[in-house]
């Protein structure tokens, strides 16, 4: 991708990303900027991370919301503002919305983790639910905005949120100077327009790589002339964006290096990897950074690479589960489905073997109606925990050689 010729006027500037940080100072938390030792070895690459997830909403969306607050006048604020949002931007326009006293409505797809819906509720914000997705949200919360007269705050196609948004990598770049990549998650684009902005006015030689979920590719489409399909249940529902900003499309044209596009399965890794080595939590979204790095080892290897953990509104409920598949993944769980004959003794026998390879088991079902066996078999399925792979592919060597028909339970 080719940058923006030389006559053409910058659609933001590093001067109005720190026009916003004088605005916001003492107004957001100033989120630290660290080195990963043990992400670095894992990855090859020299991986510092941004963390914020540590902002009071959790995400960096409070930034580029406030810098838009800032800017209304005192007849927009007694109105209100009117926005449309998976749930972070719904929350940072909220908390500073109520803290400035300016009414705030916000309209979720009816798909939003509850989290987000509560949190949103719990800082001052009156939640809409309509619509699957961010488009038919966002169309419902126009027809709003035309109806009550409120000033609509777009997530990330505004220059004034893109340049709040920007103020991330002022930090970055403060507390680590050194950086030469930085990999950052795309939605509709808002933050890495505005990192991307600020990044290349400090330092016009650093590489700019865009992060976006495999199942919602929309500014990889726009930008490389794809048509990839575009949809599905991700874990990034926060960059589940079928549209891509027209203003952030634009600017992105003149400053991303390359667009890269990450798995469920490399999201589900990041979530749990973050979480184990740095003992922070974050969504699907914030790890797509990381998960970029992992799918990608050549294209960062030997780097100095910049990530954004941007939120970490992720459901309890949705965390335990990404955990628990990725344990699976390791081989650190695994589920063994093994015939059995219907009589006394019969699992007696297999939990034996278990206990012999120090394979500890956690639940047992037993299926003896809907199968296809004879009438006088049955089938096990045994859930486990072991050390590590190999402790439990020897466990099923062990079982295959005492003559029972074993199959591993696999992951999708």
């Amino acid at each position: 991708m080719t940058g923006l010729p030389p006559t053409t006027a910058p659609l933001l500037t590093l001067d109005d990303v720190r026009a916003a940080a004088a605005r916001l100072a003492g107004h957001v938390v100033r989120t630290p900027t660290l080195h990963s030792k043990t992400l670095s070895a894992i990855t090859g690459a020299e991986i510092w991370l941004k963390f914020e997830n540590l902002q009071f909403t959790a995400a960096y969306k409070e930034r580029g919301a406030l810098n838009a607050l800032l800017h209304l006048t005192a007849e927009q604020r007694a109105r209100g503002v009117i926005a449309a949002s998976a749930g972070n931007h719904a929350q940072g326009l909220s908390y500073h919305g109520t803290r400035l006293g300016v009414p705030v409505t916000i309209v979720m797809p009816r798909t939003t983790p509850t989290i987000k819906i509560t949190q949103t509720e719990s800082v001052g914000g009156k939640v809409v639910l309509e619509g699957e997705n961010f488009d038919e949200a966002y169309a419902h919360a126009c027809a709003m905005e035309r109806q009550l007269g409120l000033t609509f705050i777009h997530p990330f196609d505004d220059p004034l949120v893109a340049a709040g948004q920007g103020t991330v990598a002022l930090e970055m770049l403060a507390d680590a100077p050194d950086l030469d990549m930085l990999a950052v998650p795309i939605g509709g684009g808002g933050l890495l327009t505005g990192i991307g902005t600020a990044a290349r006015g400090i330092n016009p030689a650093i590489g700019l790589i865009g992060v976006q979920a495999l199942l919602y590719p929309s500014m990889f489409n726009k930008l490389k002339h794809e048509d990839l399909p575009c949809g599905g249940d991700t874990l990034a529902e926060g960059i589940a964006v079928k549209e891509p900003g027209v203003f952030t499309s634009a600017a992105l044209a003149g400053l991303v290096d390359d667009i890269v596009l990450v798995d469920e399965a490399h999201l589900e890794q990041a979530v749990s990897l973050l979480l184990q080595i740095e003992k922070t939590v974050v969504e699907g979204a914030g790890a797509a950074g990381l998960a970029a790095v992992m799918a990608n080892r050549d294209l960062f290897a030997g780097r100095k690479v910049g990530i954004v953990l941007c939120g970490g509104n992720i459901d309890t409920r949705l965390l335990a589960n990404v955990l628990l598949r990725d344990l699976a993944r390791s081989g650190r769980l695994g589920r063994l489905r093994i015939v059995l004959q219907d009589r006394p003794g019969a699992l007696f026998k297999v939990v034996e073997e278990f206990n012999r390879h120090q394979v500890n088991i956690l639940e047992v079902w037993h299926q003896r109606i809907f199968t296809s066996l004879p009438a006088k078999g049955l089938t096990a399925e045994i859930e486990c925990e072991a050390r590590d792979r190999d402790q439990i592919d020897r466990l099923v060597e062990a079982l295959r050689a005492r003559g029972y028909a074993v199959e591993q339970v696999e992951l999708g």
